[in-house]
């Protein structure tokens, strides 16, 4: 898969894939060894350019120095793709990402910075002085990088990107490359998850330090002891709100302009700032993060999960959108809980709607996942094939298993009822009087399955209708109805028969 670069793409022939697995086994040769280097793993980060925005070396000092072998038991193939992952890009951040098992892409200069914090206040070690005073854990994570994107684009044309964009990796398998999906900004999705969980591991260490290496596996892997087997990273968002209200990260944010303020280096970003409007700089970039990372769901890209393109040309949706319907795919009719799992499940159906039914793309225009994670379909803005007569109306969101007599688990539940609609009713995608409809509603089906019916009946928006009846069900929207010709196209776009 080849995608056009906005920012910056690299290659790493020989190298070992940039995903997170690479850097646990880095950390634990490094952990494990006596070296040339004798401080701790993030220092020696820091020395490679983790940490090399003003703030960051005003907050951390300055770096030690680069060793030239740090541990005799890291390969050279190793030890390079360490260098480039830490080397500071100011003009592209993502460079230093690398891929999450849970399908995330995660910065690891923020990462590892707000990590040494942890060790440092863990141990009783000392940070320099900063005036005024600042939360070390917030500012050499998340804070500067914010007062910076968005002081940068106060003096922009009112088109400069403030946050984001997401991207996608070459192969999942062996992640080499990485690309942005639209034009740069300081802060792309990569560095926000890296600045989230610099905070959140920050935080745990400086209660109870445990090698690194033990810590990102357990925080970024499976085998953490879940009931449902995801892993902690997969609930990032919801464990960074409960940590960090908006009110906090906004005061981070004045209080760092202000050290930025001093520093050579940025103080001509600050120059005919006033106070009053370092404060309303502060508020929007604390709102406008919290909104898109932490009240609104993460949404896997279609090249994430290996997409298709779509057949022909999307017809687009005119926003916002009045309705909402809930499905359940029947099948697969397990729930996924890895990315893996789910990426396969997202290709599969759509094979089945292009392949067998004839359709343009998969129907849905969002997918649910028992991973932590939605998935994109049609997305917000083509016309879906979910439910016939209706897909101009509104978005159809398809719950990955049968929800016939279980219901999803309650953060999938969650996911939907509390993240995807109140995000849509905020930025602009859908109605705030919305009405929310199960596919019964609409058509002779049981969709989506009785427990799960009757769990959104309980929820915002849901009306009441009986204009059709349930019947046997033997499908959702992927094994069986008739909406369009096989092979001949989408006639309305949607499922409608006894079956879905």
């Amino acid at each position: 898969m080849h995608l056009p670069c906005f920012g910056s793409c690299h290659t790493g022939l020989g190298l070992p894939p940039r995903h997170m697995d690479s850097v646990v086994q880095i950390l634990e040769a490094l952990e494990s060894t006596n070296g040339s280097f004798s401080g701790p793993v993030p220092a020696l980060a820091r020395a490679l350019g983790g940490c090399g925005t003003p703030g960051c070396r005003a907050v951390l000092g300055d770096p030690p120095h680069v060793p030239p072998a740090p541990a005799p038991t890291l390969s050279h193939e190793q030890w390079l793709l360490f260098t480039q992952l830490l080397h500071h890009d100011a003009a592209a951040p993502e460079r230093g990402a690398v891929l999450a098992p849970d399908g995330s892409t995660v910065a690891l200069g923020p990462l590892l910075a707000g990590i040494e914090v942890g060790l440092r206040r863990a141990a009783g070690w000392p940070l320099p002085t900063v005036e005024p005073p600042v939360d070390a854990l917030y500012a050499v994570t998340i804070t500067e990088a914010l007062a910076t994107s968005f002081l940068l684009a106060r003096d922009g044309d009112g088109n400069r990107a403030t946050l984001g964009p997401g991207g996608c990796w070459d192969d999942v398998d062996d992640p080499q490359n990485y690309t942005l999906l639209g034009p740069p900004s300081p802060i792309p999705d990569a560095v926000a998850n890296g600045a989230m969980d610099g905070v959140l591991l920050g935080a745990q260490l400086a209660q109870a330090p445990i090698p690194l290496a033990d810590l990102l596996r357990g925080y970024y892997g499976t085998g953490n002891g879940t009931e449902k087997g995801r892993p902690p990273s997969s609930y990032r968002r919801r464990d960074f709100g409960v940590l960090t209200g908006p009110e906090k990260l906004e005061e981070e944010v004045v209080a760092m302009m202000s050290v930025l303020r001093v520093l050579p280096p940025t103080q001509e970003l600050l120059e005919d700032v006033g106070p009053e409007e370092v404060v309303a700089i502060a508020r929007r970039a604390a709102q406008d993060f919290m909104e898109v990372y932490v009240e609104c769901p993460a949404i896997v890209p279609r090249c994430m999960w290996g997409a298709r393109p779509y057949r022909g040309t999307p017809k687009l949706l005119t926003l916002p959108l009045g309705s909402v319907y809930i499905h359940h795919t029947f099948e697969p009719s397990a729930p996924c809980r890895t990315f893996p799992a789910c990426a396969a499940a997202m290709r599969a159906m759509q094979r089945f709607h292009q392949d067998t039914r004839g359709w343009d793309d998969i129907g849905y225009s969002f997918v649910v996942g028992s991973d932590g994670y939605l998935y994109q379909g049609r997305g917000w803005h083509w016309v879906g094939a979910h439910t016939k007569g209706y897909n101009s109306k509104g978005y159809g969101v398809g719950y990955v298993g049968d929800f016939s007599a279980i219901l999803p688990d309650p953060d999938t539940i969650a996911l939907v009822r509390d993240g995807l609609l109140p995000c849509a009713v905020k930025t602009g995608r859908l109605h705030q009087n919305y009405t929310l409809r199960g596919h019964r509603q609409m058509g002779h089906t049981d969709c989506p399955g009785n427990s799960l019916f009757h769990e959104i009946e309980t929820w915002r928006g849901f009306k009441v209708s009986t204009e059709f009846g349930g019947v046997t069900q033997l499908g959702c929207l992927v094994w069986s109805g008739v909406a369009g010709r096989v092979g001949g196209g989408e006639t309305d776009g949607g499922f409608f028969s006894p079956s879905q």
